[in-house]
């Protein structure tokens, strides 16, 4: 009853209080109401990744929103990374990150992706998202509840 309870809160609840704003100069007035990503694991346990596919379904439906995914880099208004960085994903990050134009915006999603989690001092990690990019927008949870997530890139898309 409390996960319908708080589905049913995203059509009257008004946007998340707790997003800190960036400090590269990214206003959020810049994405004007849709926001198209490129999502890039980064080496996550796929839990976060299930819980995106999930904000994206019919039932939490984060495109109605104006928010999207894309393929590519060049059509993204900025990138959602899950995971810890591991070392070999360290120059696909940056590749995908400069490819992506600007202005942009980097969202961190899940605890592995903002801190490291259990896997920070693991072999081949080089650490959280902030640690190679700096990160403007962080959802914490492991995994982030896709309301939450919905939350949050509503929060970006229409920052009224």
């Amino acid at each position: 009853m409390k996960i319908l309870d708080s589905f049913l809160s995203l059509f009257k609840a008004p946007l998340s209080k707790g997003i800190s704003r960036p400090s590269n100069g990214y206003h959020f007035s810049t994405i004007n109401k849709s926001l198209t990503l490129r999502h890039v694991d980064v080496g996550s346990c796929n839990g976060c990744e299930i819980e995106i596919a999930s904000a994206f379904n019919p039932i939490y439906d984060a495109g109605r929103f104006g928010v999207a995914l894309t393929a590519s880099p060049r059509h993204a208004d900025g990138l959602l990374v899950t995971g810890v960085v591991t070392q070999n994903m360290v120059d696909p990050l940056i590749k995908t990150f400069d490819a992506t134009p600007n202005p942009k915006i980097v969202i961190a999603c899940g605890d592995c992706a903002i801190s490291g989690n259990l896997f920070k001092n693991g072999y081949g990690v080089k650490g959280p998202v902030s640690e190679v990019l700096n990160v403007d927008v962080s959802i914490m949870g492991c995994p982030p509840h896709p309301i939450d997530i919905v939350d949050t890139l509503r929060a970006i898309a229409d920052p009224k």
